[in-house]
């Protein structure tokens, strides 16, 4: 039986540091994935990578001569948020006044369209294959949902933990994906990302 890992990057780490409370080591994930616990027979990792950070491109650039390793990277692009206009209250004389906010810069590297066309591949050739795919992102909710027609067994790694701040709730783990792993549970299972944290986490100098 075949099976492959498909890894959101900045998904994944986002999910590690926030919510789990540590820093992926890619190269131990991948001995976890490919050469420990899993056995996978290829493991795909899907990460921008921002000018001028040499240490992560380094990194990836070490893991893609792993021999079970495909990595795909793309550069960060930086987009200018909309600024926002918002009306307020003068505590002084009461009067209403409109200001304008600006709303900073975002950063952006998708690969789900790289991360789509390899899972949908992997199913095509091997229909009995099992996959691992580490994100919690909803937007892969019928990516998997296709590809679970085909597959023989589904794990997606995230963490369920939920987090209060500032009054409002937030979750790493799509309740779209949730809801497909409650109608599909023989063939689609959840993963916690943090019962991996001490084989894969990063050791802090």
């Amino acid at each position: 039986m075949k099976r492959y890992a498909f890894v959101d990057v900045q998904n994944t780490e986002s999910t590690a540091q926030e919510f789990c409370g540590f820093s992926v080591d890619w190269k131990k994930l991948y001995d976890h994935l490919c050469n420990d616990k899993w056995s996978c027979d290829k493991a795909f990792f899907y990460s921008g990578i921002e000018d001028g950070d040499q240490s992560l491109a380094n990194e990836f650039e070490a893991l893609a001569k792993m021999p079970s390793s495909v990595v795909r990277t793309k550069p960060v692009m930086i987009y200018k948020k909309k600024d926002k206009m918002i009306q307020v209250r003068c505590v002084k004389c009461n009067e209403e006044n409109v200001k304008l906010v600006d709303m900073g810069y975002d950063k952006k590297a998708n690969c789900d369209v790289e991360l789509t066309m390899d899972v949908l591949e992997m199913t095509t050739v091997d229909p009995e294959v099992e996959l691992i795919i580490m994100t919690g992102d909803g937007d892969f909710e019928a990516l998997i949902r296709k590809a679970s027609d085909s597959a023989k067994k589904i794990f997606i790694v995230s963490n369920s933990k939920k987090l209060k701040k500032a009054g409002s709730v937030r979750a790493r783990f799509s309740t779209k994906l949730q809801a497909l792993i409650e109608e599909k549970q023989d063939k689609i299972f959840f993963v916690d990302l943090n019962n991996w944290k001490y084989r894969i986490k990063r050791d802090i100098q």
